[in-house]
């Protein structure tokens, strides 16, 4: 017997396989799978294509129960949208349950088998979220590139593009940060720097990220992005107050070894732990739904299942 879990993120979908006592058997990788991203049928389809390889040479029939976690799963709440996906989940011989969970939910569970806690994430967005029995009960932030996601790739990548465009304005030359963000532009002169501005998309805007990363150790400028988004994320996850339960740091720029992170981690006056893989933590929580361990059983599961493989 098996369970699928999947993680459908706005760039990449990966699915893992496991058997009912946690060993993963399979895995599969494909487009974004996300439905908020871009037309729901395209995205269906990339959930299914990763959904065949992690199934590969495995019998569907065997399946029985998986779990999606995605940004906006609410979208599934409309027929057209979830009829898109109960339709590739068919088409992979799939006859089980699909229990659908939130991004916020599914991060958590990549870092601990406890029910209920927190979850900061920062990657091109930014949330924290209270988790309540494998649920999101409520969330500070997460309001998108427009007015909110302070603190996330996006928003770093904005406040480096607003150091170097004050920077060409006052025209007294260009520090490490404004250079960089220019050449990654493309352009020094001022039109042509809004112009490319502009016409970027968010993703390459959050790009920036890494840059302002690289120069926060020798740079004034790219330090104080950091720090700023770090105290920033701080007070996002202070909107949700005292919540009981672990605090679970996820979203690549707060499980890779980034500046921010260690910004974040000297901020906080609390320990916290580190996601892992995120299709792991969604097969597990199908193990959850559809097997009902005891919580020492499932913790022992989480272990092997996810935290072994960090």
């Amino acid at each position: 017997m098996l369970v699928l879990g999947a993680d459908c993120g706005g760039s990449t979908t990966r699915v893992i396989a496991a058997t009912l006592d946690g060993r993963v058997v399979g895995a599969g990788r494909a487009g974004p799978g996300n439905p908020t991203g871009g037309d729901p049928e395209r995205a269906a389809a990339e959930l299914g294509r990763a959904v065949s390889l992690a199934l590969d040479g495995l019998e569907p029939a065997m399946v029985r129960g998986g779990v999606v976690g995605m940004a906006g799963y609410s979208r599934l709440t409309d027929p057209a949208v979830r009829a898109a996906y109960d339709a590739e989940w068919a088409a992979a011989g799939l006859s089980c349950p699909l229990w659908t969970y939130g991004d916020a939910p599914v991060a958590f569970a990549a870092g601990t088998p406890h029910p209920s806690g927190r979850v900061l994430i920062a990657g091109t967005g930014a949330v924290a979220a209270e988790i309540r029995s494998r649920a999101e009960l409520r969330a500070a932030d997460g309001l998108g590139w427009l007015i909110g996601d302070e603190g996330s790739g996006y928003w770093i990548g904005r406040e480096a593009i607003r150091h170097a465009a004050r920077a060409l304005s006052a025209g007294t030359g260009l520090d490490p940060l404004s250079e960089r963000v220019c050449d990654r532009l493309g352009s020094t002169v001022r039109e042509g720097f809004l112009t490319a501005v502009y016409t970027a998309s968010r993703a390459e805007i959050a790009a920036l990220a890494p840059d302002v990363f690289d120069l926060a150790h020798s740079s004034n400028p790219a330090a104080a992005v950091v720090s700023d988004a770090a105290r920033r994320l701080l007070i996002t996850l202070g909107e949700l107050g005292e919540v009981p339960g672990p605090l679970v740091l996820a979203g690549g720029l707060l499980t890779a070894d980034t500046p921010l992170r260690a910004a974040v981690l000297d901020l906080l006056a609390e320990p916290a732990v580190t996601a892992a893989d995120t299709a792991r933590a969604a097969a597990w929580l199908a193990l959850v739904e559809l097997t009902a361990p005891d919580p020492v059983a499932a913790a022992d599961l989480h272990r092997r299942m996810v935290t072994d493989e960090a």
